[in-house]
Order: C-alpha cells, then sequence, then structure tokens
C-alpha cells in the first residue's frame, strides 16, 4: 500500500479507502454482508494497509457505523486508521431527521459517534448538499463540530462546482473550518466532474476520493449491456441501472477489458489505475468479497502509459449531470 496527504492537509491515507456500504444488515439491502462476513473483509483491509475507511450514517440505518467501529476496535487501533463518515439521508422518521440543519448535524454526529465506538471522527462529510438550508448554518454548525473535537477535518461529496466554490469561500471569508476532500462522482464511464469540478479542487489544494470508481461493477466486467444477473447488487441496484446504461459506456467497459486482457490483470486494477493516474487521491472501493478487495490493491503499483489512457479515453461522449441526486431509495430510514 502506498499514502498520500488529503488535498493539501496533513492528513495521510491510503491510496485505496475502503467504501463501507456494503458491510452492515442485509435487512438494509439484501447484497449487504452481515456483520461476521463484514469482518473478514475489514480485518484483511487492515492487514493489507488501507488507513482509510468510508461510511455513514445512512448505510443500514447506523447499522454499519457499528460494525466497521467494533472492527477497527478488535483489529487495529484508533489512532492508527481515518475514519469517515456521512451525515444528510435520514435514518430515523421525523420532519428533523434529514438535511444539514444545525440540530440534524448536531444530533446525527453524536449518534455516529456513539455506532462507531469512538469520541472522534476523522472526517466528517457532508453526503449531498441542502438547499432547504442555509449554507452558513451548515457550515457554522460543522466548524463548531471541529472546535469542540468531535469532528477533526471536513468533507463534501456530490454537488455542483459552484456551491462547493461558494462553501469554500464563506469558511475562509468566516475563518471556520473548511472542507478538505471532495468524495464525487467519477470513473472512466463518467468524467463530467473534469470540466469543473476537479479543476476546482487542484486549485483549492481539495483531496478527490470519488465514489463508485468501478462504476458499480461495470468496470469490473460483472454487469454487462442487457444482463445485470451477475451479483445479487447487479440484480436489485436501480441506481446503477440510472447511472450506467448506454452502449457508449459498456464499449468504454469493453476497452478496459481489452487493456487488462494484454496486461494479465483484472478489469478493476485497469479502472482504478487510469483514475489515479488522472491524480484522483484515493478511489472509494466497496467491495464484499475478499478476491476483489486483494485484487484491487494491485491497482496502486500499476502504471498504464499514454496509448493505454489515451484508448480508455478515446470513445468517452459527454453525459447528461448524473449522481448528485442520489439514489431514489433515500427517502426514509430502514429497520436498525
Amino acid at each position: 500500500m502506498q499514502y498520500t496527504n488529503l488535498g493539501t492537509s496533513g492528513l495521510k491515507v491510503s491510496r485505496l479507502c475502503l467504501g463501507c456500504m456494503g458491510f452492515g444488515t442485509p435487512v438494509w439491502r439484501e447484497w449487504v454482508l452481515p456483520e461476521e462476513a463484514s469482518r473478514v473483509i475489514l480485518q484483511r483491509a487492515i492487514e493489507l494497509g488501507f488507513n482509510f475507511f468510508d461510511t455513514a450514517d445512512f448505510y443500514s440505518a447506523g447499522v454499519g457505523e457499528a460494525v466497521v467501529g467494533r472492527a477497527i476496535r478488535d483489529f487495529t487501533t484508533r489512532d492508527q486508521v481515518v475514519l469517515a463518515t456521512k451525515v444528510f439521508y435520514p435514518t430515523r422518521a421525523g420532519v428533523n431527521e434529514r438535511g444539514l440543519s444545525r440540530k440534524h448535524i448536531f444530533d446525527a454526529v453524536d449518534r455516529s459517534l456513539k455506532a462507531l465506538g469512538t469520541d472522534y471522527i476523522d472526517l466528517y462529510q457532508i453526503h449531498r448538499w441542502d438547499s432547504s438550508t442555509p449554507l452558513d448554518e451548515t457550515l457554522r454548525a460543522l466548524d463548531d463540530l471541529v472546535r469542540t473535537g468531535k469532528v477533526r477535518y471536513l468533507g463534501a461529496s456530490s454537488g455542483f462546482a459552484w456551491e462547493f466554490a461558494q462553501a469554500l469561500a464563506m469558511a475562509d471569508h468566516r475563518g471556520w473550518s473548511r472542507f478538505i476532500s471532495m468524495q464525487n462522482h467519477y470513473n472512466l464511464l463518467y468524467r463530467e466532474e473534469e470540466r469543473e469540478m476537479i479543476p476546482l479542487c487542484r486549485k483549492e489544494g481539495i483531496g478527490i476520493i470519488p465514489w463508485s470508481p468501478l462504476a458499480r461493477g461495470v468496470l469490473a466486467g460483472n454487469r454487462k449491456q442487457g444482463d445485470w444477473s451477475a451479483t445479487s447488487r447487479a440484480r436489485t441496484d436501480d441506481f446503477a441501472h440510472h447511472l450506467y446504461s448506454t452502449p457508449g459506456d459498456f464499449a468504454i467497459a469493453d476497452r478496459c477489458g481489452e487493456v487488462a486482457a494484454r496486461r494479465g490483470v483484472p478489469s478493476s486494477q485497469i479502472a482504478l489505475a487510469w483514475l489515479l493516474a488522472k491524480g484522483v487521491t484515493a478511489p472509494i472501493v466497496g467491495t464484499t468479497k475478499l478476491e476483489q478487495l486483494e485484487q484491487a490493491v494491485g491497482a496502486v503499483d500499476l502504471t498504464l502509459d499514454e496509448a493505454e489512457i489515451s484508448y480508455l479515453e478515446e470513445l468517452y461522449r459527454p453525459h447528461p449531470v448524473l449522481g448528485i441526486e442520489g439514489p431514489k431509495d433515500a427517502s426514509g430510514p430502514k429497520p436498525r
């Protein structure tokens, strides 16, 4: 494993982040691993050198955070990991149980701390942007969490570049803690972030930690056009069907497979190596199988040449904005 700073902060993270959406309870999503199986992957990730773990209060409605927290306590020490979680989506019923109001942020962070079994969160991220709450209310609440020590760094996820620029400018003007990372939607099949968000992040010293680096498995070869039956998640993930469905998407995935075959490596390694070559800090890799985890690690030492990168990028065509709105099934809580 290799390590790097998250943006211009002093926080050092592994070049791959383990996404923990798949750990918790299948009551929430049928493809989610129960705790015993989740712990096997979390333990192996620690052995492989992962020190960066990303979860959210929304995942398994809090159960996911608890599973991750217990595994970290059992398999390493708290100071050896960078623990990230997120706030926005509801995990229980109630009109104030979602969004980025001061009330919801304060209530949510305390629940996350309890679930994770820790007294601080390394990276606290807004899961989406909240148009119903004044931006200064959100940023002031987040700054207060940093000042109290409950949170050490702040991050954001999936918004428009103008929104992110406004937030950074307001935090700087008010003397509040600013975001150090952007968890955006970025992969070989969706490159619209290269237009504004990624140049903004580079200019502002923001770490880039994209979600869905393998395009929900399309770039790993386990989802084919017209055939989503390879895995339980593929069969039930309507959000993925919304994100990746055009013939052009699958043509690019085929090229990823061709490059992988010539290299003698899995397609997933090529897709991750491409992201790392584009200056991404740490792609967030979600996995529910040990084989997938160990394959992902190989991407860190894989360097693509210019011809391979050009071949992978050649077929890309502009897409509508995708991913900012989040999944449509995120409107209410699930059983805890």
